[in-house]
């Protein structure tokens, strides 16, 4: 859904943060990272509009390398060509330009100029949370430039020179400044795990938990952080938040947390459906990803709709009589199914193979049937 609005949209887990002056991160790099999000989104479209742009002047720096301007009464088009009259090097650009669009000059080498920046030695420790934002341009701006020469081919050096182009066109100011407003007003944050922030009666480890809910309020309910491309306000950021909640309840957060977070949604089970349409219907759903994996030994794989209805139900079955571990099953599930194919496979006379519903009952009714191996192995 980010995608389809282009807001800027990421997904952290509660259990990296701890409270200001513990070692781990502050919280508010969670705003940082949308910043960072949001740069990325605001880069692309500007890339977008200045590519032709960038194209040409890349395509007119190629000609520059494979012709060289000329600055005396002849020139060469390479070290190795006899030189040329003067009058004749407009003619001889024209060609060598023509052979570039054609694609005749691919896969000649011209020598092209690349950027190496010296990284700066970063301490780090508690309380350094924060140096990249006060002190990273500054150390960027220290270090010296090294600018190496390569040899490389034209269809690699056209790469190289429209992205450089690319940065030439681009104003970074103007990209900082669209990025804050973008993730101002269409930034959303996920926050995972949001039940293991819960602190617990034991000591120890779990005295920063809390301290990571009061530094929470405040990024929630509206603040102003500081990043390296400027203050963000969090006022108007989407903050939702999820959690398994096995141990502890909602109700056992902060109260004032609870205040920012004021609609709560819970979850149903998955059913023996919801895992059929997850075995079928995902662009990239396990069942095509073994059928990809086992297409590069030449073995074509096919499941019967009785076969992933079955194990459909056997993976609802499994996580109602042990651990609910949700659609997470469907994949122990079905490697017990194919691991024998799996393993074979290199070995194979290249065809097909088809899983149906007895070959899924042969491989799992075994493990289900004892509850004790179907414990540690589904």
């Amino acid at each position: 859904l980010a995608r389809l609005t282009g807001a800027p949209f990421i997904k952290v887990e509660a259990t990296r943060y701890t409270e200001v002056g513990y070692y781990g991160r502050d919280v508010e790099s969670m705003v940082r990272e949308l910043v960072d999000q949001a740069v990325q989104i605001v880069r692309q479209q500007a890339q977008g509009t200045v590519q032709a742009q960038a194209e040409t002047r890349a395509r007119e720096r190629l000609l520059d390398l494979l012709c060289p301007p000329q600055t005396t009464g002849v020139f060469r088009a390479s070290p190795d060509d006899p030189p040329a009259e003067s009058g004749s090097y407009q003619r001889t650009r024209e060609k060598i330009a023509d052979m570039l669009d054609d694609g005749a000059m691919e896969d000649r080498e011209v020598e092209v100029s690349i950027e190496q920046k010296s990284a700066p030695v970063m301490m780090g420790g508690i309380g350094l949370e924060n140096m990249d934002v006060d002190f990273q341009g500054m150390l960027e701006k220290m270090m010296p430039k090294n600018r190496v020469s390569r040899r490389v081919r034209v269809a690699a050096a056209r790469k190289i020179l429209v992205e450089q182009e690319t940065d030439k066109l681009i104003d970074e100011d103007k990209i900082s400044q669209q990025a804050i407003e973008l993730a101002e007003n269409l930034g959303i944050i996920f926050i995972d795990e949001i039940d293991k922030v819960i602190a617990g009666e034991s000591k120890g480890a779990d005295v920063s938990r809390q301290g990571v809910q009061r530094d929470l309020l405040p990024i929630v309910e509206g603040t102003t952080v500081q990043t390296k491309r400027g203050y963000i306000k969090t006022d108007h950021i989407l903050f939702f938040a999820a959690g398994a909640f096995h141990h502890h309840q909602p109700s056992e957060l902060m109260p004032e947390l609870q205040g920012r977070f004021p609609i709560r949604v819970e979850l149903q089970d998955l059913t023996a459906d919801d895992f059929f349409r997850i075995l079928c219907e995902p662009e990239n759903s396990l069942i095509r990803q073994y059928q990809s994996l086992l297409e590069t030994e030449k073995i074509r794989l096919e499941f019967t709709p009785e076969a992933l209805r079955r194990m459909a139900d056997l993976a609802f079955e499994v996580n109602q009589s042990t651990q609910n571990i949700g659609a997470r099953r469907l994949y122990t599930i079905l490697e017990q199914v194919v691991e024998e194919i799996s393993f074979n496979a290199s070995e194979m006379e290249p065809g097909t193979v088809t899983i149906d519903e007895h070959l899924v009952n042969q491989r799992l009714a075994p493990l289900i049937a004892n509850e004790d191996l179907s414990r540690f192995i589904l």
